[in-house]
């Protein structure tokens, strides 16, 4: 109003005699006032950036007064570090710490670099050993093998830790961080070494990286019309495959059904959900999710599809995170037995928050329970019928660079000699000491195997060893045959 009033009053003097006096005076006060606004907000300005203790606040964006410790610590590396430094890693190196300080094994930052080699793990394939990994308590330990992969073949086992790869430790590594070594092109060896629960001294093993097929579900009929399902893991197509085998196995006159999550190390909640409301009653729970504020959301079984023939579910150690949520579905809610060991116990949810430079955080939050309520985390499901492994399925994996002859004396010796004992052949005394007896069953094991005979055990010889160990379990698998003994008994019924 006063810059309105002025004007009107300067237009009523236009025809004074003193109009243009008048008009020259208020123009010079107006000049020098706009000069002393000027220069007296310049020195308030100056002086607050040269003697105050605050910065400089950006108008619109509110103060985070618990950030100023950060905010000091980033502009003192920047400004005094005796070297420069990347901008982008101190910022990233920041925000890892942040996470990692939460010390969740399932909480991670993950890089552009980090974050293209997680969707790979559940898009159609990838190279490396094939391992499903976690970080604990500052140790690398493997949750799962991935079936027929190059770490389920040179024996590795669920709760493996891995302290080295190619000679260097990594401990205290992130999961990300321990991925990027562990990996490589197919054909590429990597060297590990392995601290295996109840074992004493380390486990070497010397990988041949492969490329590793997302291929997460395979099925076999075997007698009077047993099928078994195998699911491996729960990537995005798990479930489609899941009902091509299922339609498979009808075609071949399935009476019955194995549903085998062994070494299942979880995937996505998604396939988790949509697999158990193919044998969970309409209207049944599946899970629950219990979130910070308290809050608890139940996921309950819709209609649709179902399976009506018998079923059992074999379990073990390597069964964690959504395999476990099926597990815990069928059993409380559609009363299938679990047969095998305890699983391994993840009750924790995760997701990601994505970055517009192609990075994310990976962050826990909620837990799980089952559907009457129970959190499995760090407990695992115990099975209904326990049933473990032969002792010789946890044999350690004996390299077959290694030579291993007449007056070896090793721990692989002892290995090597077990497991000709069990194909049937006479090693001698199991012992640590390679003897005649030892060289002659290498040598009629190797005629039967149509190898060179030299009783020698390295290369191929020790390779096809391995592989018919591991046939022979599966032909003999005592979990397997006490799940096809239940469903036998259950028919009869």
């Amino acid at each position: 109003m006063k810059v309105v009033n002025r004007l009107e009053e300067e237009k009523n003097l236009e025809n004074s005699s003193e109009q243009q006096t008048y008009i020259r005076m208020k123009k010079f006060k107006f000049i020098m006032l706009i000069f002393i606004l000027v220069f007296s907000t310049a020195g308030i300005t100056l002086g607050a950036l040269s003697f105050g203790d605050e910065k400089a606040v950006n108008v619109g964006i509110p103060e985070r007064k618990e950030f100023s410790k950060l905010y000091k610590a980033y502009d003192v590396l920047e400004g005094k570090y005796f070297q420069g430094i990347d901008n982008e890693i101190l910022i990233n190196g920041a925000i890892e710490g942040m996470v990692k300080s939460l010390d969740d094994p399932y909480s991670d930052y993950m890089s552009k670099e980090d974050n293209e080699k997680f969707q790979e793990s559940i898009s159609s394939s990838f190279e490396g050993i094939g391992a499903e990994i976690q970080e604990q308590k500052g140790n690398i330990v493997v949750v799962s093998p991935i079936k027929g992969s190059p770490a389920e073949k040179a024996g590795i086992m669920p709760n493996d830790k891995i302290i080295t790869v190619d000679d260097k430790s990594i401990q205290g590594m992130s999961v990300s961080e321990a991925v990027l070594l562990i990996r490589g092109k197919k054909g590429t060896k990597v060297s590990l070494s392995i601290h295996r629960p109840g074992k004493k001294e380390e486990i070497k093993v010397t990988l041949i990286r492969d490329e590793i097929p997302i291929n997460t579900v395979y099925s076999e009929m075997l007698k009077n019309g047993v099928a078994k399902i195998s699911i491996t893991s729960f990537s995005s197509h798990t479930d489609k495959d899941l009902a091509s085998a299922l339609d498979e196995m009808k075609d071949k006159g399935m009476k019955s059904l194995i549903l085998d999550l062994r070494r299942n190390p979880g995937g996505l909640l998604d396939q988790a959900i949509s697999i158990s409301n193919l044998f969970v009653p309409n209207g049944n729970k599946l899970f629950q999710v219990a979130y910070r504020d308290g809050s608890i959301e139940e996921f309950v079984a819709k209609d649709g599809k179902k399976i009506t023939v018998p079923t059992a579910v074999l379990i073990d150690g390597g069964s964690a995170s959504a395999a476990e949520i099926l597990a815990a579905a069928v059993s409380e809610s559609a009363n299938v037995p679990l047969i095998g060991e305890k699983s391994f116990g993840k009750g924790t949810v995760q997701t990601t928050e994505e970055f517009s430079d192609g990075s994310n955080i990976k962050y826990t939050m909620a837990k799980w329970l089952t559907p009457s309520g129970t959190w499995i985390h760090k407990k695992g499901i115990k099975p209904d019928i326990k049933v473990l492994l032969p002792d010789y399925a946890n044999l350690p994996y004996i390299d077959p660079e290694i030579e291993l002859k007449k007056s070896s004396m090793s721990n692989e010796v002892k290995a090597a000699k077990e497991m000709l004992k069990v194909l049937g052949y006479n090693p001698g005394k199991v012992d640590a000491y390679y003897n005649e007896e030892t060289e002659k069953a290498v040598k009629d094991f190797q005629k039967a195997e149509k190898l060179k005979v030299t009783g020698i055990l390295s290369g191929e010889t020790t390779n096809e060893l391995m592989t018919k160990l591991r046939d022979h379990l599966q032909k003999n698998d005592p979990q397997v045959k006490k799940a096809v003994e239940v469903l036998t008994k259950n028919k009869k019924k």
